[in-house]
């Protein structure tokens, strides 16, 4: 008899939502970095303007990362089939991803080391390469699991990937990534509204209007593309319980697929409605300069946009655009009973901590930046 008090079930469920609220805490703390980096070009245009953009994310940047980094380690640990996969297909994908963030340490570093206009507007654009390929890989990436991957595993588990770097840019995965580009925009406008002052907070409302706009229509569209997709859907019997083997079950696409959980689970429809209503609230509070309500309305947008994503596709992971039945579930490609209880164990007593001091740095960090302040501190970039 089992000593473990939660059953595998529940364990597998638990570490479902655990990867959920890691990833939309990235795409939240991180994705205003994201955003800001991308605005740091258009937002600011003099040199002491975009000084006030980088010491207004330079102290915390890196504390962001973090839930980016938990997130890889949750897959890692939590769900190795889906870490095999992923981290292997898409490998190019990543490593453009990774080397775009490599630019915004550096960046932040060197920028200030030359008294140069050239070497620091140089350092501008790496700066928002690094806010703005990131955030558009990462949505094609999601755009993708939509799609899903051309993968397939044969009799012995092993993974044969099919694609390549060029065969994830397909137009939808575009839109997604667009949308990813579009939300963290806003919120990056939305930070900066509530943080700077003068043109560049004007700056900033504008840019974020039109970026909420935008996010609006296309995550619209995507909405409407995806009511005529073909989704995977489970034809046999589940056992939440059984040991892992993803090629005991069978899968069909079904057009409008991806709708199905939104019937069986009317409750879900919550995640489109707060993506829609919060990037709402955020063009409105930008526009009636409501700099708090813009940005936790953003904060809201991205959690339902982010949402929605992860609901649609519920229990899958990655599904198999080559060989369905050998798409990735939450029932079929987690570690085992004991893996999954004692990882719950040590998140529940290390991510109070984290959420604790992130809360305590950002407490600390409060206020406006602006070039008056910079003046004052001889550590600022």
């Amino acid at each position: 008899m089992s000593t473990i008090p939660l059953d595998y079930e529940t364990l597998r469920l638990i570490w479902w939502l655990l990867l959920g609220v890691l990833l939309i805490g990235f795409a939240i703390m991180g994705g205003r970095d994201l955003g800001v980096g991308t605005l740091l070009p258009f937002a600011a245009r003099t040199d002491a303007e975009r000084r006030v953009l980088l010491n207004l994310i330079g102290p915390t940047w890196e504390g962001n990362q973090v839930w980016l980094i938990l997130g890889g380690g949750a897959i890692f640990a939590a769900f190795p089939p889906l870490y095999a996969v992923s981290f292997s297909g898409f490998y190019l994908a990543m490593m453009v991803i990774l080397v775009a963030l490599i630019l915004r340490p550096v960046g932040f570093k060197f920028r200030g080391k030359v008294e140069d206009k050239r070497w620091r507007s140089a350092w501008d654009w790496g700066l928002f390469i690094g806010g703005f390929v990131p955030a558009l890989i990462m949505g094609v990436a999601v755009g993708n699991v939509l799609l899903g991957a051309p993968f397939h595993l044969d009799h012995t588990m092993r993974i044969f990937y099919t694609g390549n770097f060029f065969q994830l840019l397909t137009p939808f995965a575009l839109l997604a990534g667009l949308v990813s580009v579009g939300m963290v925009v806003t919120h990056g406008a939305a930070l900066l509204a509530g943080r700077t002052e003068g043109i560049i907070a004007e700056r900033a409302r504008s840019y974020g209007i039109w970026a909420g706009l935008a996010t609006l229509v296309l995550f619209a569209l995507g909405g409407v593309w995806i009511s005529f997709m073909s989704g995977h859907v489970i034809t046999s019997v589940i056992d939440p319980n059984a040991p892992i083997n993803p090629l005991n079950k069978s899968v069909e696409l079904v057009p409008g697929g991806w709708l199905n959980n939104y019937s069986t689970y009317p409750w879900m429809i919550a995640a489109p409605v707060l993506g829609f209503g919060g990037m709402a609230l955020a063009v409105f509070g930008l526009a009636a300069r409501r700099k708090w309500l813009a940005y936790l309305a953003s904060s809201t947008g991205i959690f339902g946009i982010v949402s929605t994503a992860g609901l649609s596709i519920f229990p899958f992971f990655l599904p198999s655009s080559s060989v369905p039945n050998s798409g990735l579930t939450l029932w079929d490609s987690s570690s085992s009973h004991m893996t999954l209880f004692i990882m719950l164990l040590v998140t529940a007593f290390f991510l109070p901590i984290i959420v604790m001091y992130t809360g305590w740095v950002f407490r600390v960090m409060r206020g406006p930046v602006t070039s008056d302040s910079l003046g004052k501190n001889p550590n600022a970039y």
